[in-house]
Parts: C-alpha cells; structure tokens; sequence
C-alpha cells in the first residue's frame, strides 16, 4: 500500500458509481480474480480524459476491456480506441464485452505480441494508456514514443509496485527482481528522456503521466 490505507478507503467513500455496464465489467472481473484499473485510477483517467480530450487512443493491455470501455465512455464521441492484448483466455471475454456495450465499432481490439503490433502500427495517437506486462514497459517506451504526437499524454499505470520499487533489489523478493530494475530504469527515462516532462504520482499502485513537449 503506497498511500495510507484509510486515506484511499475516504477516497473510495467519495466516488460515484460507474455506468451499469462498467459496474457488471468490473464486478466479474474481480470475482474471476482479473486485474483492472483500481477506483482511485478510473477517477485519474477521467479527469485526464476530459482535460486533453482525445480523438486517437491506444491501449497496451485490454485484459477483459474495462479500461477500454470506460476511456469510450469519457473521451470525446468521434473517439477511436485501439487496444493490444496477448492472453487469449482474456481475448474473447475483451470482445464479448465491447459487444454488450455497444462499442464494437469504436474499440478495436489487436491481438498478439505488444511489441509486435507496436512495431506495425502508423499514424499517431493523441493518448496511450501502458497497462501491460509491466517488465515490458522500458522496451516499448521507444515505439511508443514514435507513436505518440506532439503534446500527446502517455500515462503509465502500476509503476511503483506497491511501494517495492524504492526498495534496493536485494531487499525484493528474486523473482521480482527483473521487473524491479526494468521499472526503475523505465521511470527513470521517462524522467530524463528529452521528448517529454513526467511526473509520478503516488496513486493507485503508482502512476506517471507524461507530455511529450516535442518531435524528435
């Protein structure tokens, strides 16, 4: 827990539901034990969303397509989603639930190897939301960066592993190790790549949200 557990359960005490489809996504996620966006985190995004209002997403990992659902919901209309996922237990449950919302026209779903797709992708993106393997992370950074346009927003989502990251990697269990140095490497070129100014938040289990400031 990176933020004091009874500040996050006040926070949580705030928040207004959901739409109904997004309330069902998330209850069976949870209940099937899949990960998604944390509640302090859908707040983040809307706000985010609404402040940059973006026409072009991408998404680096759909997982059952609740993230995607509710970027449809609080971006702009005319919005086009494009989102990559590679588990494929995970693949059809994404389509089955962009279909029961009605958004199968404005989410299009990729599927196969981040890095990949990632590769073979043109044009570019107003907003991408990084919410993969998070080892991976510093690997896309570079795709990811030749995607994204000017004064586009990359947000970064679990980048503090629950407070393990300002640990020494000694002290983080071995099998964690890995991860551990690849995310502090990726936060730290965040920080100082020339093409963008970042900031990391303590929210949820850590986020970043960069601009990039200008074209290579």
């Amino acid at each position: 827990m990176i933020v004091e557990e009874r500040v996050v359960t006040f926070i949580h005490s705030l928040e207004t539901e959901n739409s109904e489809i997004l309330e069902q996504v998330e209850k069976e996620a949870l209940d099937s034990y899949v990960p998604i966006i944390r509640k302090e985190m859908q707040s983040f995004l809307k706000v985010l969303l609404a402040m940059k209002k973006p026409k072009r997403i991408l998404e680096v990992g759909t997982a059952v397509g609740f993230s995607a659902l509710l970027m449809s919901e609080y971006a702009p209309a005319d919005c086009q989603i494009t989102t990559i996922e590679k588990y494929e237990k995970r693949i059809p449950i994404a389509r089955k639930n962009f279909k029961r919302a009605g958004k199968e026209t404005q989410i299009t779903l990729l599927e196969g190897d981040a890095m990949e797709i990632l590769k073979g992708l043109t044009g570019s993106f107003d907003f991408i939301f990084m919410d993969a393997a998070k080892g991976q992370y510093i690997y896309y950074l570079p795709e990811v960066l030749r995607l994204l346009e000017k004064n586009g927003v990359l947000v970064s989502d679990n980048v503090l592993q629950e407070g393990e990251i300002i640990e020494s990697r000694f002290a983080v269990e071995r099998r964690n190790r890995t991860i551990h140095s690849r995310m502090r490497e990726y936060l730290y070129e965040l920080k100082h790549h020339p093409l963008l100014e970042t900031s990391i938040i303590p929210l949820g289990d850590g986020v970043s949200v960069s601009i990039k400031v200008r074209e290579e």
